[in-house]
């Protein structure tokens, strides 16, 4: 069975959450599976090595369970991108909008040193509100983003499109379009 479908098996459907309309793409039974979130973050990591990367960003909250072992994985440093007040020392900001309301993350100044090269991974690319706010922050701190990487893309959303402003010829890889 290919990556793809395994990673489509157990991604599961949760109707009106968090609020009625939306269907909330669970991927705890994703993670669940040893085998399946095994062969996620092999591949994760497989990327990591062909872009060359430094350090691998995770987004709050599930984009940390996919980064941090990709980066341990790949000999890579780990940095979190957390929501904002949730960082202890200083940090840069950026808000955004997203699919059902707005929000700012942030990243510590200290993060990255001046050309580091950069894997951003989150668990979903929406709208691409929340990836394009992580884009602005690892640049504004000093690292180049070589590529983006999700587990699952809502392509209804447009989030791919909104990105592409703002990387020119980066990749934005998903395992998983819905």
């Amino acid at each position: 069975m290919e990556l793809r479908d395994l990673l489509e098996s157990r991604i599961r459907d949760v109707p009106d959450w968090p609020k009625p309309g939306v269907v909330f793409k669970d991927i705890s039974p994703l993670l669940a599976d040893h085998q399946v979130f095994g062969a996620l973050v092999e591949a994760l990591a497989d990327q990591c090595a062909t872009d060359g990367v430094d350090k691998v960003v995770g987004i709050e909250a599930r984009g940390f369970i996919l980064a941090a072992p990709v980066a341990f994985r790949s000999g890579a440093g780990f940095v979190p991108v957390r929501k904002q007040g949730k960082l202890p020392c200083a940090t840069y900001a950026e808000s955004y909008d997203l699919e059902y309301g707005s929000a700012t993350l942030e990243v510590h100044r200290d993060a990255f040193t001046a050309g580091d090269r950069v894997l951003v991974i989150d668990d979903v690319l929406a709208t691409g509100g929340t990836v394009g706010a992580t884009i602005e922050l690892v640049r504004r701190a000093g690292a180049d983003i070589v590529g983006v990487s999700v587990l699952m893309e809502l392509g209804f959303l447009g989030g791919r499109a909104k990105l592409a402003s703002l990387l020119a010829d980066t990749a934005v890889r998903s395992f998983v379009t819905i």
